[in-house]
């Protein structure tokens, strides 16, 4: 699958817009889920604000990705991607206990996402 790589006179590859896109879609997704835990159930002013511009940020994103990628298979990358790095935060960050089951569930939307990739889904012709 191709998520709009393009390579350079090297022969290396160099990220593609599209990909780009849903690179920021996630990083703004993971962002917003941090703004919430942080914002004390949108008591807090700044981590609120943090949250809703980083929110619309990643769904901004998100569609601009769709407009190249099959809707499926960029909005599951978005949100495995997403839910796997933030559980991460969670472990790290909030000391949440990194069980045997959390440690396989991620794994499981992993290898999911790896799944969505080998199926050959992702840009689609416009």
């Amino acid at each position: 699958m191709n998520l709009g790589f393009t390579r350079l006179p090297s022969g290396d590859r160099l990220i593609g817009v599209t990909s780009f896109y849903l690179l920021l879609a996630i990083v703004f997704e993971v962002a917003w889920a941090i703004a919430m835990k942080l914002s004390a159930g949108l008591t807090r002013p700044r981590p609120t604000a943090v949250l809703i511009v980083s929110y619309l940020l990643s769904v901004v994103f998100l569609a601009l990705a769709t407009k190249k990628m099959e809707i499926g298979v960029a909005y599951a990358i978005w949100a495995g991607s997403g839910a796997v790095l933030i559980a991460v935060a969670g472990v790290m960050y909030f000391k949440e206990p990194a069980t045997a089951a959390k440690v396989i569930s991620i794994g499981l939307i992993i290898a999911g996402i790896v799944g969505l990739q080998l199926s050959g889904g992702g840009h689609k012709t416009l």
